[in-house]
């Protein structure tokens, strides 16, 4: 029988990245008040670079591990099933609050009406809030495995939270005037991420054997796969600057592979 792995080395740093990585929206707000023109051509090339270091690390790493940890069919079978979770999350979220569709990160124009910017931006700090805490088991999970890449998946994560916090934090501050309230908000929907490690080392830890957490890394594996297709590639090219898109993508996967092959 396999015996438990030992991970109280990795245990603060895992924590330490998760917390990171999700509080990275605090920067996003940052972003808005004190930059009023954001170069969206470093967004998009930054946004490609987290998608290109999410999806290398799924295919080239999580997964093949994973299917030689526990065979074909069940790691397959965590990879579609954290692909299926993450969508039928991303389902249930309104399509107007949903933080792939995002909206006015230009000043928006004085006739919008207050209220409806707050619950805008309320309603999109809920979503990512929720789309969050998958990222957060995600960079946890893989810390735990491998303090490398769990370093690598933590900033691929904080980059396409800083956009995030700049849709949480701008109609809310136009609805508000508030800079303090619009930080605030745009803050607490990166805390989800933190509170997904910590639910993933309460229920998991009795379980994190290498065999089960190489499935783990699959299921996580899917959810990253299904982040960057659906949500960080889509968002990129928003920003109309599709060569840089395809530049960080390439640029990821590359820091990816020298990383990994000096493992």
């Amino acid at each position: 029988m396999e015996s438990v792995m030992p991970l109280s080395a990795n245990l603060s740093v895992a924590f330490g990245l998760t917390v990171f990585a999700g509080l990275s929206t605090g920067i996003g707000s940052a972003i808005a008040y004190f930059i009023k023109k954001p170069r969206v051509a470093y967004l998009s090339f930054s946004l490609g670079l987290s998608a290109g270091v999410m999806i290398y690390i799924s295919f080239m790493e999580f997964l093949p591990d994973a299917l030689e940890a526990v065979g074909e069919f069940w790691g397959l079978a965590g990879f579609f099933i954290g692909i299926a979770t993450i969508g039928i999350i991303d389902l249930l979220v309104p399509e107007p609050e949903n933080p792939h569709h995002y909206e006015g990160l230009d000043a928006p124009t004085a006739a919008r009406e207050s209220n409806n910017l707050m619950r805008t931006g309320l309603l999109t700090a809920l979503a990512i809030g929720i789309h969050n805490f998958p990222e957060g088991l995600a960079t946890f999970t893989s810390t735990l495995s491998d303090v490398r890449l769990g370093i690598f998946i933590a900033i691929a994560i904080a980059i396409h939270n800083i956009p995030e916090g700049i849709a949480v934090s701008v109609p809310i501050f136009y609805a508000t005037s508030n800079k303090n309230k619009a930080f605030f908000y745009s803050f607490l929907s990166g805390v989800s991420e933190p509170i997904g490690a910590v639910v993933g080392y309460l229920i998991l830890l009795p379980f994190l054997t290498p065999t089960f957490l190489a499935a783990v890394l699959a299921f996580i594996a899917g959810v990253m796969v299904y982040i960057s297709l659906d949500e960080l590639l889509p968002m990129a090219h928003r920003y109309g600057h599709g060569h840089l898109v395809i530049a960080g993508i390439v640029a990821g996967m590359l820091i990816m592979a020298i990383s990994l092959l000096m493992l």
